[in-house]
Order: structure tokens, then C-alpha cells, then sequence
């Protein structure tokens, strides 16, 4: 099985044009799922991150509700393409904590099904929330609302959206322990290449606009719906907003796909 190598400063490039361009509202802001790392033999997971590429996600809110009633108010196309997908090798992480294993333990299933188990179309979908949350936001949110303070000793920037050297490896090899697919490239953006798609929890987002405006870390003096609003307008390009995740894994689940944690 070969895989196409990717071009990792193309795909950063890109990213940063996507994010700026998502202010202004609805865009293609699924710049990772432009994939490189998707095995060759994967028709239907190419096929899904073709189209969610080109499925617009709406971030030129201004003011959220608390409890999402309105399908226009988060990701529902990018959802239903999800959710629609036809091969039966497919998993949904429950992920909460930014400082576990998350990333490493999808990377793992990855590859063990990839290449173990010859499943090319595998689609592996993390439902985010609680602190993993706020890895799917920009450097400039971690900045203004030192998001570094909930993220926990130890995390001073948002090191989960950048690529690691290994990203830059011969995709070929892919049993180089120090390679593409090994633990040396965790990182969101190198999952996302692989296909694998992060879900933003609004809950999390509203509970988490919550505690800044608790804590005064609000410098426009934003209402709570306007940090959220603010938060979700800055997700980082590829990741679908769902109404929460804790609600949409029962979706998941019942859409055949296994459950992982």
C-alpha cells in the first residue's frame, strides 16, 4: 500500500489564508482535508474529505445561544457527509483531556487498521470537548484569552495545531519509528491529512466563554454568547461544530460507527 507524500508548507500556507478568510463568514474552512497521507486504496474516505473540503462552515457569528435550536447554527451539512459514510470501519473518540494521549491513541488505531487490518477507508472522528476544546482554537484566541491558563501546567501555546518535523518524512516509509506516521508526528494538522475529522463541542465552548467572563479575562467586555460566538468563529480550519459532543456521539453511534475513548 503507498501513500502520497505531503507538502507540509503548502498546507500551512493554506491554513492561514482559510482562518483569516473564515472571519468574514461562511468559507471552506476544511484547508487540512486538502489530504496527502490517505492511503492510496481509501476511494470513500478521499471521496468524504473531498467533500467536506468543499462544504462551507459558518464562522461570522456574532451571538450564540446557549443551547443550539437552529441547524444553520453549527456544521450540519459537514455533519450529515459524516455521518452518511458508507464503509463500516469507522470510530468516534470521546476525547476531554488536552493533555492525554488523545491524539496518539487515534494515530494508533490508524495505523493498526490501515495496515493490520487492510481497512484503507477507516475514518476516525474525534468528538471534542472539555479541555481537549481548546486545541481546536487559534493561536490569536490562546493569546487574547489566555487559554494557556485552562489548558493546565506545562501547555503555554496551542503546540496541537503545528506540525512536528516527522511531518516532513518519506510518506513511503511507513514503519520509520522516527517517521510520518509515527509518535513523533502527533499533531492535529498531521491527523487531519490522514482524514480524521475534529468535532467542536458548543457546549464546551459556552461553558468555557463562561469561565473567562467569570474570571474578567475579557478584554471587549464581550457578553458570554459573544465570547462563544467569538471562540467558534476562530476554530481552526477542518473541524466541524456540532451542538455538543456528548449528544452527537449517540448520532454517531447509531450511524454504525464504534466507540472509542
Amino acid at each position: 500500500m503507498t501513500l502520497v507524500s505531503g507538502r507540509r508548507e503548502a498546507i500551512q500556507t493554506l491554513g492561514v489564508a482559510l482562518a483569516a478568510a473564515s472571519l468574514s463568514g461562511l468559507v471552506n474552512s476544511a484547508g487540512a482535508a486538502q489530504s496527502n497521507d490517505i492511503p492510496s486504496g481509501a476511494s470513500a474516505l478521499a471521496e468524504l474529505t473531498d467533500r467536506l473540503a468543499k462544504t462551507p462552515r459558518r464562522r461570522d457569528f456574532k451571538t450564540v445561544p446557549m443551547i443550539l435550536d437552529r441547524a444553520d447554527q453549527w456544521d450540519s451539512q459537514a455533519l450529515k457527509e459524516i455521518l452518511s459514510y458508507k464503509p463500516d470501519t469507522k470510530q468516534a473518540w470521546d476525547h476531554t483531556d488536552i493533555s492525554g494521549p488523545w491524539l496518539n491513541l487515534m494515530r494508533n488505531a490508524l495505523n493498526a487498521q490501515i495496515w493490520s487490518f487492510n481497512h484503507p477507508d477507516f475514518l476516525v472522528v474525534s468528538a471534542t470537548h472539555g479541555s481537549a476544546q481548546l486545541a481546536l482554537y487559534d493561536q490569536p484566541m490562546w493569546d487574547k484569552y489566555q487559554l494557556a491558563k485552562l489548558a493546565g501546567k506545562g501547555i503555554e501555546t496551542n503546540t496541537f495545531i503545528i506540525d512536528r518535523p516527522a511531518a516532513d518524512g518519506d510518506a513511503a516509509d511507513y514503519q520509520n519509528p522516527a517517521g510520518v506516521f509515527s509518535g513523533q508526528n502527533n499533531s492535529i494538522v498531521a491527523l487531519q491529512r490522514r482524514g480524521v475529522v475534529f468535532m467542536a463541542c458548543h457546549n464546551a465552548i459556552w461553558e468555557q466563554a463562561t469561565k473567562l467572563h467569570g474570571a474578567g479575562v475579557n478584554p471587549d467586555n464581550l457578553s458570554i454568547d459573544g465570547i462563544t460566538a467569538e471562540l467558534t468563529n476562530h476554530l481552526v480550519p477542518g473541524v466541524v461544530l456540532t451542538p455538543g459532543a456528548v449528544a452527537t456521539l449517540p448520532e454517531l453511534q447509531q450511524a454504525g460507527f464504534h466507540y472509542g475513548r
